[in-house]
């Protein structure tokens, strides 16, 4: 009987050598980055979202670690009035026609509990890429009640300078430049993995 235990110990390692982490897609339907930025040094505080995103998410729940990637159709701001919303789009600001995307790439850390509490990383916006770290408010992973798939949810926040990144409208006029950015982000894990799993 001691030959056949052996054998189940010196295949253990092997397993958990083939474990990987499990991509999930960004969930556009739920995905909307939104930033709050300076108006007139202090005047008011303009706000808005990119209403089209995509991506990937990576997580290895028994090594805690795991990957970010987001893509934004910077053609999609939207500050809810619709002129400025337009001018945003234009070359003063964005010049989204030159730049049509902005990403952000980064690694899962700070794991507490086998959540994440960061994402160090990096923001390209304008042609322009810079570090950028984010800190993590929530993140869930649960089984959807409708879809029947899991699905897992962040809601991650950072400020950087968007003079930085060559964005600086209105500084001549005392805007602030920093901007605070949050990703709002939902990321289902597609059917195929399950039945892997299942199959595995």
């Amino acid at each position: 009987m001691k030959y056949p235990l052996l054998f189940c110990l010196i295949l253990m390692p092997a397993s958990a050598a083939l474990a990987e982490p499990v991509a999930y897609n960004v969930d556009p339907q739920h995905t909307h980055p939104s930033f709050e930025a300076d108006h007139m040094g202090g005047l008011s505080t303009w706000r808005g979202t990119f209403k089209k995103t995509t991506g990937k998410i990576t997580l290895d729940k028994s090594a805690n670690s795991g990957t970010v990637l987001v893509s934004i159709n910077v053609a999609s701001i939207d500050f809810g009035q619709d002129e400025l919303s337009k001018e945003a789009r234009g070359p003063e600001m964005f010049d989204s026609a030159k730049y049509p995307t902005a990403t952000y790439k980064g690694t899962l850390g700070g794991f507490k509990d086998g959540a994440p509490t960061t994402v160090t990383g990096e923001l390209t916006l304008h042609g322009v890429t810079k570090p950028l770290t984010l800190s993590i408010d929530s993140f869930k992973c649960m089984m959807h009640p409708m879809l029947k798939q899991e699905v897992c949810g962040a809601d991650a926040l950072g400020t950087f300078n968007r003079a930085d990144f060559g964005v600086n409208y209105g500084q001549d006029y005392g805007f602030n430049q920093q901007v605070r950015l949050r990703i709002q982000v939902e990321a289902i894990r597609p059917l195929s993995t399950h039945n892997h799993t299942l199959e595995s």
